[in-house]
């Protein structure tokens, strides 16, 4: 995952309305009931199906390190799944996404005009027609270059051509990036 998909998908878990399960125990039982199986758990997380019955029944409560990230990923990534929905649908169609960055934007431009490329930090909102692509992009598994491209071509239009009443035809540059976060 990249920044822009990253910061995408922390927008939409700050929707959820209850914490994911905090103990491996709970968290390994939420995970086989949405895999199915004991089987398929282990296979996500790479680690014996045994082992995953040991967590399931408590007997081992505490992961290592890497394992305690991995299955939290693997929770995170499935726990309300409605609720998740639900605030995607709502900022591509009514609400927008508002996008706070830091980051080298400007179009290609005569060096001292206000449009010259240089490090700026914008928060704007979006409307829901780009948050609409840039789900729809994620959901169709673009990698970093195409949802950086997209978040350019949003804030080239919002910012810098103010919804098409200046600098017309101009493509922006989206290069150096510092961060990125999203709200929906």
């Amino acid at each position: 995952m990249g920044i822009i998909d990253d910061g995408i998908e922390r927008a939409v878990q700050r929707a959820f309305t209850r914490p994911i399960p905090k103990s491996a125990g709970a968290q390994m039982r939420y995970l086989v009931k949405q895999l199915k199986g004991t089987r398929a758990a282990a296979g996500l997380l790479s680690i014996s199906q045994r082992t995953v019955e040991r967590y399931v029944k408590d007997q081992i409560r505490r992961p290592r390190a890497d394992l305690a990230q991995r299955l939290e990923d693997a929770v995170r990534q499935r726990w309300q799944p409605r609720v998740r929905e639900r605030a995607r649908r709502q900022a591509a169609t009514t609400a927008g996404i508002i996008i706070d960055t830091r980051a080298r934007l400007g179009f290609t431009a005569p060096v001292g005009t206000t449009d010259d490329a240089r490090v700026r930090h914008l928060t704007l909102a979006l409307p829901p027609h780009h948050a609409a692509r840039l789900f729809d992009a994620q959901d169709a598994g673009a990698d970093e270059r195409q949802l950086r491209d997209l978040a350019a071509e949003a804030l080239g239009e919002v910012y810098f051509r103010d919804g098409g009443r200046r600098a017309a035809g101009l493509e922006v540059q989206f290069t150096d990036l510092e961060h990125v976060q999203f709200e929906l």
